[in-house]
């Protein structure tokens, strides 16, 4: 009769225990999946926050690049005192070519050079 109370109480420890792993496992799983959908979360606020700095640069560059075009227009206007309406504009397109094609050159050397060091 003894025998019998020991055989049921193993049992019941086993059953314990393969319930208790089985809730560990439960719990386990769950924790990854909390934490997978975190760092889901963490990346659509960053991509948010990105997204809206991208939109504010673009804004800010059409508002500079507007104010950069009244300013040839000035240049223009000035030079016209000094020159034709044609030549001025002609000098002042060139000079901005030349200006941009410089900072063009030095902007593709850093990149190259950048390229090779990496």
């Amino acid at each position: 009769m003894n025998n019998k109370l020991v055989n049921r109480d193993n049992i019941t420890q086993r059953d314990s225990f393969s319930e208790l792993l089985g809730q560990l496992a439960n719990n386990s799983a769950t924790v990854v999946h909390d934490e997978i959908e975190l760092m889901i979360q963490g990346i659509r606020e960053k991509m948010t926050a990105g997204r809206n700095g991208v939109i504010t640069v673009m804004i800010g560059a059409g508002i500079g690049f507007a104010a950069f075009m009244c300013l040839c227009v000035v240049l223009i206007i000035w030079l016209t005192s000094y020159m034709a309406l044609i030549m001025a504009s002609l000098v002042t397109g060139a000079a901005l070519t030349i200006l941009g094609g410089m900072i063009a050159f030095i902007g593709y050397r850093k990149l190259k050079k950048s390229m090779h060091n990496t």
